[in-house]
């Protein structure tokens, strides 16, 4: 991992996992449950912010701290892509300081979310590892 290196990822949001997480969150707005006059139903914000935090979890990093800038809605059957780029990285014992910022797109280009965040990965021994969940 170095200063500037970029990973990315994309999901399309479907009704069911906005559906979900409504029950989840306890988060039931009428925007998140009722279509729009365009027969839309718009995704929570953090629902959308599990872009950038899956990206993290890829590098087993634990945040201290996030910042979100929801720049425009996301609707179910939207497809977002996330980039995260890391701007800062700090040695010390036993894990990495690291900075990176965000930025989610929709299927049309235009930015939906953006951010920044602070925390550490930490460095595993071998037999913390495991496969992954997915």
């Amino acid at each position: 991992m170095q200063v500037g290196d970029t990973k990315s990822w994309e999901r399309t949001f479907t009704l069911d996992e906005v559906r979900l997480f409504a029950h989840l969150s306890g988060d039931k707005g009428a925007h998140h449950i009722l279509p729009d006059e365009q027969g839309r139903v718009m995704v929570h914000g953090l629902l959308t912010a599990t872009l950038p935090t899956k990206l993290g979890g890829d590098l087993n990093y634990i945040a201290r701290s996030l910042n979100f800038d929801f720049l425009r809605p996301v609707y179910a059957g939207d497809t977002v892509r996330c980039i995260v780029t890391v701007t800062q990285l700090e040695q010390q014992a036993g894990r990495t300081h690291m900075t990176s910022i965000f930025t989610c797109f929709n299927q049309h280009g235009k930015r939906v979310l953006a951010g920044e965040t602070q925390g550490v990965v930490r460095d595993l021994e071998p037999d913390e590892m495991c496969v992954p969940c997915d």
